[in-house]
């Protein structure tokens, strides 16, 4: 299961793009959205965008 960003939550800080070890976070329009093909949720690590973001469960785990 991928992780996905709560849109409405967002701040558009940028910091979960560049800690994203799999290049899953990208700007489109004017949010940020994780491509679910590429999350791996960090195989197992604790998910870095969920970390990094300063908005607590922004980065929250795709139902």
């Amino acid at each position: 299961m991928a992780y996905k960003i709560v849109a409405s939550q967002c701040t558009v800080c940028g910091a979960c793009e560049f800690e994203c070890p799999n290049a899953a976070i990208k700007m489109k329009g004017d949010i940020y959205v994780i491509d679910a093909a590429k999350c791996t949720e960090c195989d197992g690590d604790a998910p870095k965008c969920a970390a990094v973001c300063p908005v607590p469960n922004t980065c929250v785990p795709a139902k």
